[in-house]
């Protein structure tokens, strides 16, 4: 029997609960859009209303992500660097992980074992960090400059979250600092020692 949702972002949310469990307990490659749909109590059409593709339905949060980082970006004060203008928005969305976190961690170790997943993720993140790009050159921040920044914060930001993952105790905060400060520590060696 379907139950009806009282709202939208109800449904999307039962679905992508649904579409987690189905995938970690049969495989994504085995399960079908109309097995999550039947899973979360709804008809395969609300499925396709809110997801194009059963691989989608795992992502939807990045554009969530995109609508905190990217202001978050634009609206940093001035006198920061670009990685310090970007470490403070990731910074911003801890309790938005923190809050996420019980569907976050073994969704990305769902994606981490999945190839066609992992390609998704790895073409998000990048178009999340493209627009991070974009909110740094809106500042100022000159083209490759920017994109730099952006990407290399981006990869950063990634393993922090892993880290915490594995390891909460020490808070997503003090994962991003280290991250950040390994970045920090890349960029002050000399890159050609023959000079």
């Amino acid at each position: 029997m379907l139950r009806v949702p009282r709202s939208g972002q109800q449904a999307r949310e039962r679905l992508q609960r649904a579409a987690l469990e189905l995938y970690r307990e049969r495989g994504f490659d085995r399960t079908t859009t109309a097995e999550i749909a039947r899973r979360a109590g709804v008809s395969e059409r609300t499925f396709f209303h809110h997801f194009p593709d059963k691989r989608e339905v795992l992502f939807a949060g990045q554009d969530r992500l995109r609508d905190l980082l990217v202001p978050a970006v634009r609206d940093a004060p001035y006198g920061l660097g670009p990685l310090g203008v970007l470490l403070r928005a990731f910074r911003s969305i801890e309790s938005v992980m923190e809050e996420g976190r019980s569907y976050a961690q073994p969704r990305h170790e769902l994606v981490a074992s999945t190839p066609t997943l992992r390609e998704r993720e790895t073409a998000k993140l990048a178009s999340l960090a493209d627009a991070m790009a974009d909110a740094l050159q809106e500042r100022g921040v000159a083209g490759q400059r920017a994109v730099l920044a952006a990407h290399a914060a981006m990869t950063a930001f990634d393993l922090a979250v892993v880290a915490w993952y594995e390891q909460p105790a020490a808070g997503l905060g003090a994962r991003l600092r280290d991250a950040f400060d390994d970045l920090h520590g890349l960029a002050l060696e000399d890159p050609d020692p023959t000079t």
